[in-house]
């Protein structure tokens, strides 16, 4: 099937929220996309990848407090952007809902595979099993690929392209199998990759193997580049924010 899709557009959706769309086909398209975006290079980046699912109840309240009060306000304050998988579930929804409460501006993009998701132009979806975009997203880039796990070197690509030699870092929550193909672009990127203990799945076991402990082989080669670090979801929200500041502000402990 050809999709014949306008460059730039404006997605409707029913909370009357609308957001910039873009598709790009070409690697080389990067480059130029932030500016057709209206996006400034040149500013910090935080990368997210994961989900939340099978999370017990009181770690799941724990990780959206986290994205309202830590996430969402420090990159409100160090006018950076946000780049995730765009879809209207798991840490992407989170990020969305976050941004929303506080009222904050920060630019929010979804990278997402165009056959993945279901577009609120009403374009019928190539998949059976496409997602609903996340409503309070500001921009969406559509990539090539009708499989999921397709967006994720076009998404940690961009967040460099975007961050221009400023500091950019990734935050890894729960997550599937996909994940671990996220967070192998991300240190394909030598981006610092903060793996977010406790919120379970893919995340804790990459966890557990910072901690020395027996845990998914996977884990090996990701660990020995040395861009990842452990954060513990049940650590201060003071702490967790301290961190992420000290690595997005690019400010020496």
């Amino acid at each position: 099937m050809t999709l014949y899709f306008v460059k730039l557009s404006h997605f409707c959706f029913k909370n009357q929220h609308t957001a910039t769309g873009s598709q790009i086909d070409q690697w080389s398209d990067l480059q130029e996309l932030p500016y057709q975006l209206g996006i400034a290079t040149g500013q910090p980046v935080l990368v997210l990848v994961g989900g939340a699912s099978k999370m017990e109840p009181e770690a799941l309240d724990r990780l959206q407090q986290f994205f309202t009060e830590v996430l969402a306000p420090l990159m409100q304050r160090l006018n950076g952007v946000v780049i995730d998988g765009g879809t209207d579930c798991g840490v992407m929804q989170l990020m969305g809902q976050a941004r929303e409460q506080i009222g904050a501006t920060f630019p929010l993009i979804g990278v997402c595979a165009i056959g993945t998701v279901i577009l609120p132009d009403g374009t019928p979806p190539i998949s059976p099993d496409a997602a609903e975009l996340e409503p309070h997203h500001s921009h969406f880039v559509l990539v090539p690929g009708d499989t999921w796990g397709a967006e994720s070197p076009w998404l940690a690509k961009l967040a460099t392209v975007i961050a221009a030699g400023f500091p950019s870092c990734t935050m890894v929550s729960n997550g599937g199998e996909i994940t671990w193909q996220d967070v192998g672009c991300s240190v394909e990127e030598r981006r610092t990759t903060f793996v977010l203990d406790g919120s379970g799945r893919t995340a804790d076991a990459i966890a557990a193997a910072l901690k020395g402990e027996d845990s998914d082989p996977r884990s090996h080669p990701l660990i020995a580049s040395g861009y990842l670090q452990r954060l513990a979801l049940g650590d201060e929200l003071e702490t967790l924010q301290q961190v992420l500041q000290t690595c997005l502000a690019g400010i020496k402990p």
